[in-house]
């Protein structure tokens, strides 16, 4: 969901990343999405920094990719040799990160900066799709321990100085991510409650109260 406007620059998109590596991996049953992250770019104007919050990371406090040059973090097992052989080596953006943390911290929300952490899958799976130069300055921000909403939408509030740069802001991963609950082989099955939830997500976050016309604080 773009929500680029006249009085911001800022575009916003929330997509899934897929199965660990394996749209990577030329994955047959990933084809519809591999084709829609390659041809998402055309959609956007191209950002100066991305800012990708990861449904792979989680820590106590709020927490930034701050190195120059983030290595890789393979954080998923058991795929092919060549699942960890994949590359991105998009620049990381300390100035970015920092002045993220000064606007967290402006809003009392406790924040750390991380110098060795990788790259997850969650930003080099989907970013290797959609800008496979690697040439756009990258970064990401954790998700924070526990999952409480309201920590989350303070989060988001304190992000909102943000919506007036150039930045591309992607929240990467399933709507729903309990892999305990995943049928990983044999037909699919009906799941009544999953796509319940799933109608009642695409209702809210595109529904008028989100849309860059409407009032939602």
């Amino acid at each position: 969901m773009d929500q680029n406007t006249s009085e911001s620059k800022a575009q916003i998109i929330y997509i899934s990343h897929g199965g660990g590596p394996l749209p990577i991996l030329g994955d047959p049953g990933h084809k519809a999405m591999i084709d829609f992250m390659k041809r998402l770019p055309s959609r956007l104007k191209k950002p100066d920094a991305i800012l990708v919050i990861s449904a792979h990371w989680e820590e106590s406090a709020a927490t930034l990719l701050a190195a120059p040059t983030p290595p890789m973090f393979y954080d998923y097992y058991g795929f092919p040799d060549e699942a960890y052989q994949i590359t991105y080596p998009a620049p990381g953006d300390p100035v970015l990160a920092n002045r993220i943390a000064g606007l967290l911290n402006k809003n009392n929300i406790p924040v750390r900066l991380d110098l060795k952490r990788g790259f997850d899958h969650g930003l080099f799976i989907p970013l290797k799709m959609m800008y496979p130069q690697a040439d756009i300055p990258s970064l990401q921000l954790s998700l924070l321990r526990g999952l409480n909403p309201a920590a989350h939408i303070a989060l988001g509030k304190g992000l909102r100085e943000l919506m007036n740069e150039n930045i591309l802001v992607i929240g990467s991963g399933f709507s729903f991510h309990n892999l305990g609950a995943f049928l990983w082989e044999g037909p699919a099955q009906p799941d009544p409650a999953n796509d319940a939830f799933q109608n009642w997500l695409i209702e809210v976050c595109t529904g008028p109260l989100l849309s860059p016309s409407g009032n939602a604080a």
